[in-house]
């Protein structure tokens, strides 16, 4: 590039003024998306949801705040997109203590996790989600750091290499999983709080759902959230990001207030039907009825018929089919109830009675 061309950039950067330059600034102005951490509450009585939980946490949290220590370690199980998340930084806002944010899979080394683990100050809390994929090495470095607040570093090489404990302050491990049973006992077995958190109620979920249409500037209808909540999974993070959704629809028509229809054609075009189901969930359930005349089908044909790999199908689809009662998981392979015959609009096979489990 000519000097020239250098001069001419300087001199229209130095017309400029403030506004247009604003893409420098971190702040949120007009019509700007909302992030997820602005829909998220910060407190503990802002969570929507979990009441068994959240007495139970609250509870945890004050005596801890009483005694004027760090709370013991928590471990938050159950689906993706219940809230362990966070849950975890309620945990921290609640106590004043800042929050160090890493995964299981970011984790490659025993050392990553010393070097993490070394730099914490006293009190503060060290969110580790998907904990259940931490390297084998890495968890064994853990142990003795929620146990006895240490850390063993080894310097040097060979058979002059030494170990040298380094003590470590009084800090809280809140581990996030979606896979307990993939949690060694030892590592369990360290943590003083255990939450299970279960999929949401539609009466919950649309709390939930106007609360985030406050926060977008969103107005609904009556019955709006319900038809929203229905659609949800009993997933808070699928009940928001659907709501998006339908936000992006009222902005291109114009709509001041959202209906119950309005989000019913919303979702129609996204390919969500009135219980939830997305495009693939339906070509599952198809194809085991009309392919395979209800079941039973083993996996990796009935992957093959829908085009998606194996593991797809059995971590996405099935886990809110079967729990739904639109698919049974038998022996000899997937079957299709006799609601999920239904809501494709079919008939089961009549030397069933209706009752699929005949079929196999």
């Amino acid at each position: 590039m000519a000097h020239d061309d250098f001069d001419v950039f300087s001199a229209d950067n130095s017309n400029a003024n403030e506004e247009s330059l604003r893409m420098v600034s971190a702040n949120a102005v007009g019509n700007e998306p909302v992030s997820d951490e602005e829909l998220r509450p910060h407190i503990l009585e802002g969570f929507i949801g979990q009441p068994r939980l959240k007495a139970q946490l609250q509870l945890f949290l004050d005596a801890a705040r009483k005694r004027d220590v760090p709370p013991d370690h928590i471990l938050l199980a159950g689906p993706p997109g219940l809230g362990k998340t966070t849950l975890a930084m309620i945990v921290a806002n609640e106590l004043g203590v800042p929050i160090r944010v890493t995964s299981g899979p970011a984790i490659q080394h025993a050392g990553d996790l010393a070097s993490i683990l070394s730099s914490l100050d006293a009190g503060e809390v060290l969110f580790i989600d998907e904990i259940h994929r931490l390297p084998r090495a890495a968890e064994e470095l853990l142990y003795i750091a929620m146990e006895d607040f240490r850390v063993d570093v080894m310097v040097g090489k060979g058979p002059g290499a030494s170990s040298i404990p380094l003590t470590l302050p009084r800090f809280t491990v809140i581990g996030a999983t979606t896979r307990e049973g993939m949690l060694p006992s030892p590592l369990r077995a360290r943590f003083g709080f255990t939450a299970h958190l279960d999929f949401y109620p539609t009466e919950e979920l649309e709390k939930l759902i106007e609360r985030s249409a406050k926060v977008l500037g969103l107005e609904l209808g009556e019955g709006a959230a319900h038809q929203l909540a229905r659609r949800s999974r009993g997933t808070p993070r699928i009940a928001n990001r659907l709501l998006r959704r339908v936000r992006d629809w009222a902005i291109v028509h114009d709509l001041p207030i959202v209906e119950p229809d309005d989000v019913k054609e919303a979702l129609a075009l996204y390919q969500i039907d009135t219980e939830g189901l997305d495009r693939l969930d339906i070509a599952v359930l198809d194809a085991i009825i009309r392919n395979f005349n209800g079941g039973p089908v083993g996996l990796n044909n009935l992957s093959a018929m829908v085009g998606e790999e194996a593991e797809t199908v059995e971590t996405v689809c099935e886990p809110y089919l079967v729990r739904e009662g639109f698919m049974m998981r038998t022996p000899k392979g997937r079957v299709a109830t006799a609601k999920a015959w239904g809501h494709l609009g079919l008939t089961p096979p009549q030397e069933t009675g209706g009752d699929v489990s005949k079929l196999f």
